[in-house]
């Protein structure tokens, strides 16, 4: 099996920095991680390796730093990583980004399955995935939590808010999956020093061949108006004691803060 893996580096910390001309987050300088949902994804499809032999190929869209989370990757036992970086890509929203990931994904050529994390924890949008399987005419599974494949079709068990739904669908696909998927594995020390040996292909706007109105800011129809942290919340009040007796001192509380329900 051709297994194409879409990852993502992000923040570590909370602290991050925005952009205050263009409203993007600054990512050079923030330490970053594999965004962990695709660390899942990561291992499914190594996993689906070891059951049908091929090979697995992770992309990603970044900045240079990102070559760390696809190294990261590398380490854990994927055999190519790919790195779509160029000026143009920057304050790319989801639409732009499903773009350049689909025309990657072309570029590769002979693809059998994409894989994805369910979402980002920095966007938490989720639509990636589902917009790549748009773009290239492949059936879309997501909030995968199991999934196995035989005679060319591909069944998967869905995490849904109160039930589980089983779907088989022909390859190619798109899945997106949820961490109770499996567990991802740790890289062994000699896998993490061949990754950093690994030489990481790097491609382009050009070299996708992508129109340049759909990436970057030209490309995203989101538009972010303002940029702001939260306000830091003081600490709650403890209240201690009988049932009846902390029960009629918080109604008291609650009438004095007028947040009564209307």
């Amino acid at each position: 099996m051709n297994i194409v893996v879409c990852i993502k580096q992000v923040p570590e910390t909370t602290e991050v920095r925005v952009d205050p001309e263009t409203n993007a987050l600054i990512r050079e300088g923030i330490k970053g991680i594999v965004n962990p949902f695709d660390e899942n994804a990561i291992e499914a499809a190594l996993q689906l390796r070891e059951a049908h032999g091929g090979k697995v190929t992770v992309v990603s869209m970044g900045p240079p730093q990102a070559e760390e989370a696809l190294r990261h990757a590398l380490a854990m036992g994927a055999d190519e990583a790919i790195l779509l970086t160029d000026a143009g890509f920057r304050g790319s929203d989801t639409l732009a980004t499903s773009y350049a990931l689909a025309a990657a994904v072309k570029k590769i050529g002979d693809v059998d399955l994409v894989l994805c994390g369910k979402q980002a924890i920095d966007g938490d949008t989720g639509q990636v995935g589902p917009g790549m399987a748009e773009r290239l005419g492949f059936p879309q599974v997501t909030f995968t939590i199991e999934l196995e494949i035989a005679d060319g079709k591909l069944r998967a068990r869905r995490v849904l808010d109160d039930l589980f739904e089983v779907i088989e669908v022909k390859l190619p696909a798109v899945v997106t999956v949820v961490k109770q998927i499996n567990e991802p594995r740790l890289p062994g020390m000699r896998n993490v020093l061949k990754a950093k040996r690994a030489e990481i292909t790097k491609w382009t706007a050009a070299d996708l061949e992508a129109d340049p109105t759909q990436v970057g800011f030209d490309g995203s129809p989101t538009q972010v108006l303002k940029v702001w942290p939260p306000q830091k919340r003081s600490s709650g009040q403890l209240l201690e004691g009988e049932p009846d007796e902390v029960a009629e001192r918080l109604a008291g509380i609650i009438k004095e803060l007028n947040i009564a329900p209307r």
